[in-house]
């Protein structure tokens, strides 16, 4: 894991600094006045030699000396840089110096909040999964350790928000070290078990329902799922009680640790990528622990329901009708649309032990949940939906704030009779045109209307299977997570008042 520190001290062995385009001329831009006294046409010339252009996600690493390095990391047109392209730099220039043990950023960065979107794209640029790697191991440059942000300023705020981006920098990395982990080595078993000690560990409260208390219980969505598996399913719920919290939050993740569609079977090509689909599930239970870590006012349960869909003789098959939690029955036309199944019973159970509390001031569920969000939105760009409009809003500025792109999609009535079943309440998958509203819509009918709720389909953005980019990785990705933490932050300030 790597640290993040602020420093006055410009000079660096690495020094990371912005390039960009200026009236069709290249610029350097920096935070350090005394880098104006560099030969900056010399060095300017030469990089126009290199080709450099100073677009996004271009690096280029210029020596300064006999063993000191200048890295310009691409920001684009010049002019005032909005909070994600300086994150998005940092994370390019960062991801470019796997081998070194530590650099300097200088960004043009100079409010606190530009300085913590720096620390925080330097953060998440800097990782790698290489867990699984045997003899190619040793071949391989460990991702950059000690990040320095350069600042005037080391006030206690900013260092307390410089710690904030460790934090988050640290669950993002097991966000994503979940998701890339093979389904041989994640299991919804030792995935509740791999959890529940990082969440003891944080003196937070754990419960894990195995398959037969799920089964005793009436959780037919998560029970019918997992029972084509050798991996039994379990649920896992990750509660955070700070004492005089004045607000209570479900957070609600789909963890199908590897979907073969069932007896609906996947292609082979890109069924590999299913071992991606429980990062709702990584991304509640990863919420949950920053916000501990933080010390948020704000109470939170974070549910987990895992299992694993697979072909056997005894999966559940099309037409199989299951129960859900709290009654409601559900005809499984396609088994492949199972993680609405297993979310179905967590949603339930959330609001019932909302119900308990006294109070659930909302609840927000997070699923690698369909295709037809990757149609309609692409790789990079998930998908809010909801009940409530103030509750999206609210969602759609932090998310906006933390640089994760998300877009606002309806939940159209007209679409909700397409979910009839002539033999049970309704069924789990309705019109194919609009299938992400479909699910939407699936889930809504699980939720309290009077319970403010947010859907959001992370299916594009959760598993990256192109190039890396910015702060992005191949593979996991994390995205939710910061969303979901700016949420709660601003609702808290807002408690305060």
């Amino acid at each position: 894991m790597n640290s993040i520190k602020l420093t006055k001290e410009p000079a660096a062995q690495f020094l990371v600094v912005g390039l960009a385009k200026k009236n069709g001329k290249l610029t350097i831009e920096s935070s350090i006045d005394s880098l104006k006294v560099l030969d900056q046409k010399t060095l300017l010339t030469g990089l126009d030699n290199l080709g450099a252009t100073g677009a996004m996600d271009e690096v280029v690493k210029v020596p300064a000396g006999k063993s000191d390095l200048i890295v310009f990391t691409g920001l684009g047109d010049s002019g005032k840089y909005e909070l994600e392209t300086l994150r998005r730099a940092a994370g390019a220039a960062s991801r470019n110096l796997s081998g070194v043990a530590k650099a300097t950023f200088a960004l043009p960065a100079h409010s606190s909040a530009e300085i913590t979107a720096v620390a925080e794209g330097a953060a998440l640029g800097a990782y790698a999964f290489d867990e699984f790697r045997g003899s190619t191991k040793a071949d391989r440059k460990l991702p950059l350790k000690e990040i320095s942000i350069y600042s005037k300023s080391t006030s206690t705020e900013l260092k307390q928000l410089i710690k904030r981006a460790e934090i988050l920098a640290k669950n993002t990395f097991l966000i994503r070290d979940l998701i890339n982990t093979p389904p041989s080595h994640l299991t919804p078993n030792s995935f509740a078990l791999r959890m529940k000690k990082i969440a003891t560990g944080l003196k937070l409260k754990v419960e894990i329902l195995d398959e037969k208390a799920l089964k005793s219980k009436g959780y037919g969505g998560i029970t019918g799922v997992g029972q084509g598996s050798i991996n039994p399913p379990r649920l896992l719920r990750v509660s955070y009680r700070p004492t005089k919290a004045k607000k209570l939050f479900a957070l609600v993740g789909k963890g199908i640790t590897f979907d073969t569609g069932g007896l609906a079977l996947k292609p082979a090509n890109g069924m590999e990528a299913m071992k991606s689909d429980m990062g709702g599930a990584a991304a509640v239970i990863a919420a949950a622990f920053t916000i501990a870590e933080l010390k948020l006012p704000i109470a939170i349960d974070a549910w987990a329901p895992l299992a694993e869909n697979m072909v056997s003789d005894t999966a559940q098959r099309p037409s199989d009708i299951v129960t859900i939690y709290g009654g409601k029955t559900v005809e499984v036309l396609n088994p492949d649309a199972e993680g609405r199944l297993v979310l179905a019973d967590a949603l339930v159970r959330a609001e019932e032990v909302g119900e308990e509390a006294g109070y659930l001031d909302g609840i927000i569920d997070v699923a690698t949940l369909t295709g037809a969000q990757v149609v309609a939105l692409g790789t990079r760009t998930a998908a809010v939906m909801g009940n409530d409009q103030k509750f999206i809003d609210q969602f759609l500025n932090a998310a906006n704030l933390s640089g994760e792109q998300f877009w606002p999609m309806p939940l159209p009535e007209e679409l909700r009779a397409s979910l009839d079943s002539p033999v049970a309440d309704l069924a789990n998958i309705g019109d194919r045109m609009g299938g992400m509203l479909v699910a939407g819509l699936f889930l809504k009918e699980f939720i309290n209307p009077e319970t403010p709720w947010l859907h959001l389909d992370i299916a594009g953005p959760a598993y990256n299977e192109g190039v890396a980019h910015g702060y992005t990785p191949v593979g996991g990705t994390g995205i939710s997570l910061r969303s979901i933490l700016a949420l709660i932050e601003s609702l808290a300030s807002q408690s305060g008042k």
